[in-house]
């Protein structure tokens, strides 16, 4: 565990991960004013992309102000520093005066590192399956938790199991979007208590519109004032909302007929909680594999063991109540552990090709 409660005086440690955090912070301090950091690669292969010390410094400010963080507030940084989730944490601890507890990404913190339980948080940044451990543990962690400011949750979508896990946190939990091209967030949506929201709102100075994909397009501050054009399809709602439908990637074509693999994943967790409520808290995600007939053929891939032939028929045929005729899964696949990628993704082609559905050309 690092803790940095003076950027005048950094402490000095002989743990690689805690190193390469002090590294970055000298580098920041020294007044550097380009930083080269890579996407996660959750949708493709990592690519370098370099950031001003302007841009992070917009972006960092920008959530100061949105979650009322200040000079002498502590933050957790428990989220990988090798990416802009983050490195951000620590941009923000140095652009706002924060003091700082960084310790490695593990799947619960609080129970890894039980010293973490002598300080008091104002803030940290999650990805989703930490909060769900950290709230199923019942331990320390839950109670640091709910004594904070805020709680801001990336990486993945927060799906309607997590979101009804949340609501028995008193602390304002945030579900926010953003990549690296736009330094972290661009936009939040509140997940639990009476402020919470389907939609998600972006923040002061950002600016959305729709490409010709209906995809989301962002310019900000943060993005040099440029326009950064993602791959998720969207709905707007106003100039200063959106819903999210899919990733434009996530699209599959099946029989002539395309299909957005979050709409069945939605309908499927439905089907879950009504009359397969065991599953409910499984990690799972839609894919389509190579069909001869097909094309593309829809399948379903479940993180357990447990799920026996006649129980996943059983499924299926639940999904052929609910689902149109050409947006049923066709099959289930079970792996023991999934794959994800080094910021914490599920590593959804690599899970794929390791069950040998969806080789490589």
């Amino acid at each position: 565990m690092l803790y940095i409660d003076s950027y005048e005086n950094l402490p000095n440690s002989d743990d690689a991960y805690e190193q390469q955090a002090l590294e970055f912070c000298k580098k920041w301090l020294s007044g550097a004013e380009t930083f080269l950091l890579h996407t996660s690669g959750s949708t493709g292969t990592p690519k370098p992309i370099e950031l001003t010390r302007a841009q992070m410094i917009a972006s960092a400010e920008l959530t100061g102000k949105t979650f009322g963080l200040a000079k002498g507030d502590t933050a957790l940084v428990c989220v990988n520093i090798e990416y802009i989730a983050g490195v951000m944490m620590l941009v923000r601890g140095m652009t706002l005066g924060l003091k700082l507890v960084v310790v490695p990404p593990v799947s619960n913190p609080f129970e890894k590192y039980p010293i973490l339980a002598k300080y008091d948080f104002d803030f940290v940044a999650l990805v989703p399956l930490q909060i769900q451990q950290i709230i199923e543990n019942e331990g320390i962690g839950l109670q640091k938790i709910n004594q904070m400011k805020a709680i801001i949750i990336g990486g993945a979508a927060v799906n309607a199991s997590l979101q009804s896990l949340i609501q028995q946190l008193s602390v304002p939990v945030f579900s926010t979007y953003g990549m690296t091209e736009t330094v972290s967030h661009i936009a939040i949506k509140r997940l639990n208590k009476e402020s919470r929201s389907d939609e998600f709102e972006v923040l002061d100075g950002v600016e959305i519109k729709l490409d010709e994909r209906s995809c989301l397009a962002i310019k900000a501050p943060a993005s040099n004032h440029e326009w950064i054009f993602t791959n998720d399809v969207v709905e707007l709602i106003g100039d200063k909302k959106f819903k999210i439908l899919g990733r434009y990637d996530n699209i599959i074509n099946s029989g002539g007929v395309k299909i957005q693999l979050e709409e069945v994943e939605k309908i499927v967790l439905e089907l879950c909680k009504a009359h397969f409520t065991e599953l409910t808290n499984k990690r799972f995600f839609a894919w389509g594999i190579p069909d001869d007939k097909l094309g593309q053929k829809l399948v379903l891939i479940w993180e357990t063991n447990e799920i026996s032939a006649i129980y996943q028929k059983n499924i299926l045929a639940k999904c052929a109540e609910k689902l149109p005729k050409f947006k049923i899964p066709k099959a289930i696949f079970l792996v023991h552990t999934f794959i994800e990628t080094p910021s914490g993704k599920i590593d959804k082609r690599s899970i794929a090709q390791s069950l040998l559905l969806y080789p490589d050309a």
